[in-house]
């Protein structure tokens, strides 16, 4: 019997057990003939083919131990309740009406569209107005206190002059669990762009070259952050970015920011092996305090948009040089 990969374990009709090493190798059970074979250990995945007196067991799964991630989240809990099967089949037909008027509205968009005059240099698009209640709904806030991680708190509200305001207290003392070394951010981030049927989608930046906003800071620098989820969880924390300067007065300030100046980082930590930002899979932008220093913080915005410098020709503001083999994780 030829044993190829890890331990197995052959259930016989006499109900005896026989467990093959670890190591490969052949051993002959001559005298068993195939019909003795009924079924293999349920845990291991087996493929078990006879010629003879002689099984032939081939290990065809997965690797047992690899880097795949199950979720997004990356293993932090998610605290939404699903609802019941039947809940959700009554929600889908309420919203399929909808969904139906929404798949008119991309097939008449998509064959109106004219990229000629839909980018028009120097001129503004506006794909954020902090006006209303219903643009604020397109945000979510989140801080480490949501996962207990720490006791920074922030919200996203309106501003007495009908703007985002975007505020909470930093905190970067760490909860003393024995688990958390480092805390101290709070985030907001929108929500993931949608197709009609809850298809996810991506933001189409390609022909644009800046990220202008309007804001009104207290004089602490904040992060730009541009997600490009992939499919693969290898790129589920591909995110782009780049720091906000504010300053602090009552003056409004304009912001206008290359794409180029982004650079790469996953889980945190920038990534050797730099690359241009992907404009045409754009899937979250959000805004990240966490400049470690204790104390409220406050962001007014009026508008984020963008713009089409035809004058910017930069493709990617960072040099790109070649890591040794030998160097961990490139």
């Amino acid at each position: 019997m030829a044993v190829i990969g890890y331990p197995c374990v052959l259930r016989i009709v006499s109900r005896r057990y026989y467990s093959f090493s670890k190591h490969p190798g052949y051993r002959d059970f001559s005298s068993l003939s195939p019909k003795h074979c009924v079924s293999l250990h349920p845990k291991n995945k087996w493929n078990v083919t006879a010629f003879g007196g002689i099984v032939k067991l081939m290990h065809t799964s997965n690797p047992l131990f690899t880097f795949w991630e199950r979720d997004p989240r990356s293993g932090y809990p998610s605290t939404v309740e699903m609802p019941s099967k039947v809940q959700l089949i009554r929600d889908g037909i309420k919203e399929l009406k909808k969904e139906i008027q929404m798949w008119k509205e991309e097939v008449k968009e998509t064959l109106e569209n004219d990229p000629v005059l839909v980018y028009r240099p120097d001129e503004l698009d506006i794909c954020w107005q902090f006006g209303s209640p219903e643009a604020l709904s397109q945000w979510v806030t989140s801080s480490d206190s949501d996962h207990n991680q720490g006791q920074s708190t922030c919200e996203l509200i309106r501003s007495n002059a009908g703007k985002g305001l975007f505020q909470g207290n930093l905190c970067v003392d760490p909860p003393k669990d024995g688990r958390v070394k480092k805390a101290g951010y709070c985030n907001m981030r929108t929500i993931r762009v949608q197709k009609s049927f809850k298809r996810d989608s991506f933001h189409d930046w390609t022909m644009y070259t800046h990220l202008v906003m309007r804001i009104r800071g207290d004089g602490r620098p904040y992060l730009l952050n541009i997600s490009t989820a992939g499919y693969y969880d290898l790129f589920w924390n591909d995110i782009y970015s780049y720091a906000l300067f504010t300053r602090g007065g009552p003056y409004w300030q304009v912001s206008k920011i290359p794409f180029s100046k982004f650079f790469l980082s996953s889980k945190g930590r920038i990534q050797d092996k730099q690359a241009p930002l992907a404009l045409d899979r754009v899937s979250h932008l959000g805004i990240t305090m966490g400049d470690k220093v204790n104390g409220p913080f406050r962001l007014e915005i009026d508008y984020i948009g963008l713009e089409f410098d035809p004058g910017h020709t930069e493709k990617f503001a960072y040099e790109m040089y070649r890591t040794p083999k030998y160097v961990a994780a490139t």
